[in-house]
């Protein structure tokens, strides 16, 4: 079992799953902004981009409760939620910019 504060972590496949999974909402998030734009930029549409980032970083932080429960690296999943939650935050900015563009 590895120590939390331990800087040697090393888990290849724990990588590539943690990238994979932020590639596949990344990507849903995208499918859900180019849907906001087809809408003509509906308000309501434009929020589709951020709770598809939220709800990911949302399972990512879930997956590094269940690794760190489990005794895994979960520090890798950690910051795969982190990186998710700072789009979230980012990606507040479509609908903010369609609504400055209605009134």
């Amino acid at each position: 079992m590895n120590d939390d504060v331990e800087k040697r972590w090393h888990d290849p496949g724990a990588l590539r799953a943690a990238v994979a999974y932020v590639v596949a909402v990344i990507a849903v998030a995208a499918a859900a902004f180019a849907l906001s734009v087809q809408a003509g930029h509906s308000l309501g549409w434009a929020f589709g981009a951020p709770a598809v980032t939220c709800v990911g970083a949302l399972g990512a932080f879930g997956k590094t409760y269940r690794d760190w429960r489990a005794g895994r690296t979960w520090p890798i999943w950690h910051g795969a939620g982190w990186f998710l939650l700072t789009t979230t935050l980012l990606s507040f900015g479509i609908p903010w910019q369609i609504a400055q563009s209605q009134t």
